[in-house]
């Protein structure tokens, strides 16, 4: 076998008659038999368009079984998966595109117009694939053998590269390996006790490292089932519920089920495991959620460029407000955010991770790469943390200010940019404040030219075209002046503190 993660998840396939996928209104159902031939009629259909071994492909689409298949088949064809949030406006695309220089785009039909001319400027192909898994994609795949040669790989290979948000310049391209991949699930499957018994309600998107790896393949290396959601929809969840017995969320999913009436022990009961991150679970929603359901969310750590880093244990404590321990084979510590200074366990700093997980650097940026790294390989998350006496590994905040809003990284500068070029605005700052929803709430603050007739409204209105939905301001802030330090950098502590209580 190679390093593939794909022969890794094959060889982990307990039948061919075992369901993989099946969605929540029960129109589709792909056992992993289906799966095998549907994923080499892609790969066929991708090497028809010219794929070779190494090639990005980037793929916008809605979720549905057929986006599964679609990364199945790109591993199969040794290329690298490239998934963009389908809220990206097409000026974001551009540059995505622009970056990664894929030699194909995969996006929805009624988005095939708009990035023609993306696609064309940069040489590369185009197709489309629709929410209901159809699309001139589909259409290539269904003539072709139902048979293919999988593509060797080795563990170091690329298998994907995941966008993320930084605190300075554009969008970092995370280069993760089939070995980052495959290892980091099959920890999280023997540590979370997934086997082919389970049913995963998936409800999370398919472009996130969340859903798409930690979800998806870790449920695959299982032999498991998942009961496949397009969104989250509360009523569809407790609906479904009585048959799963595991779910993944971010913290609004469990906001937004302790609204509902219908969350009850009695819904619960057949469910062995919540799972939550992407964002801080306040730990209020930790305890009402068990007072609800008789069920402790199991919170966990990760980032795009490592997937997992801990996790509250299976058995033992799932303490609120922390993310339990390091996860098997990954080593963690906590260092002085200046001096890389090592130090004592209770104190606060810079979390710095090792393992078969962390990424092994930035598309197309050897610099950056080489200043996220210690000489002894721990990479230096930008997240800040303490060990507490009994090893629970607690996240205080991060060290330059990214805002995680409804489990995506929203990166400030970039939506400052947009502010500061509508007229009337003389400059702009964008910070994270606690939201009981989305865990953060992107607030604009903002200074006007005296005498602009401007309003909260008038500026998210017109961002709309700009910035992806969960990157817009939830809400606008008019002052006279930034505060600002000797140095005249702005004291975004100072409007947190300021503001902290906007959304409560």
């Amino acid at each position: 076998m190679s390093g593939s993660l794909f022969d890794l998840i094959r060889s982990r396939i307990p039948s061919a008659d075992t369901i993989l996928i099946e969605t929540a209104d029960g129109g589709a159902r792909i056992s992993y038999g289906e799966m095998l031939t549907r994923s080499a009629r892609l790969a066929g259909a991708l090497v028809r368009r010219g794929v070779k071994p190494g090639d990005r492909v980037a793929v916008q689409v809605e979720k549905s079984p057929e986006n599964v298949m679609l990364l199945l088949a790109v591993l199969r064809a040794g290329a690298v998966y490239l998934p963009l949030n389908t809220a990206y406006t097409t000026a974001e695309l551009d540059y995505f595109v622009g970056d990664a220089k894929p030699s194909l785009l995969v996006c929805d039909p009624d988005k095939r117009e708009g990035l023609a001319a993306i696609a064309a400027a940069r040489n590369a192909a185009l197709e489309t694939l629709d929410a209901d898994g159809k699309g001139s994609l589909t259409e290539l795949a269904a003539t072709a053998p139902a048979d293919f040669g999988d593509v060797s790989r080795e563990e170091t290979d690329l298998a994907a590269i995941l966008y993320t948000s930084g605190t300075t310049g554009r969008s970092k391209g995370a280069m993760l390996s089939h070995g980052n991949l495959g290892s980091n699930a099959a920890v999280l499957a023997d540590y979370w006790r997934f086997t082919e018994r389970d049913v995963l309600l998936h409800a999370l998107p398919l472009h996130h490292t969340h859903g798409l790896f930690t979800a998806t393949v870790t449920l695959m290396l299982a032999g498991g089932s998942m009961l496949f959601l397009p969104r989250f929809d509360a009523d569809e969840v407790l609906r479904l519920l009585p048959k799963a017995t595991t779910m993944m969320g971010v913290p609004t999913f469990y906001t937004r089920l302790l609204q509902h009436p219908a969350l009850t022990r009695e819904a619960c009961a057949h469910m062995r495991l919540f799972t939550c991150g992407s964002a801080p679970l306040l730990a209020e929603t930790h305890r009402a959620f068990f007072e609800r359901t008789g069920h402790a969310i199991l919170e966990r750590y990760g980032m795009t460029e490592t997937g997992m880093n801990t996790s509250n244990p299976y058995d033992g404590a799932r303490i609120a407000g922390t993310v339990g321990f390091p996860l098997p084979g990954v080593d963690l510590r906590i260092a002085d955010m200046e001096s890389g200074r090592l130090l004592p366990q209770g104190e606060i700093g810079i979390i710095e991770v090792r393992g078969p997980n962390v990424f092994s650097g930035y598309w197309r940026m050897p610099e950056k790469t080489a200043t996220e790294f210690r000489p002894d390989g721990f990479f230096i998350t930008g997240d800040v943390g303490r060990i507490d006496a009994r090893g629970y590994v607690h996240i205080v905040g991060r060290a330059k200010d990214l805002i995680i809003s409804g489990g995506f990284n929203v990166y400030p500068k970039e939506v400052e940019s947009e502010i500061d070029a509508l007229p009337g605005v003389v400059e702009s700052a964008v910070i994270g404040c606690p939201h009981p929803d989305f865990g953060e709430g992107v607030t604009a603050v903002v200074v006007a030219q005296e005498g602009a007739e401007m309003t909260e409204a008038s500026v998210i209105a017109a961002l709309e075209a700009r910035l992806a939905k969960f990157k817009l301001p939830k809400r606008v802030v008019f002052i006279a002046d930034l505060p600002r330090n000797t140095m005249g950098k702005v004291q975004k502590n100072a409007l947190r503190e300021v503001n902290k209580a906007i959304f409560l």
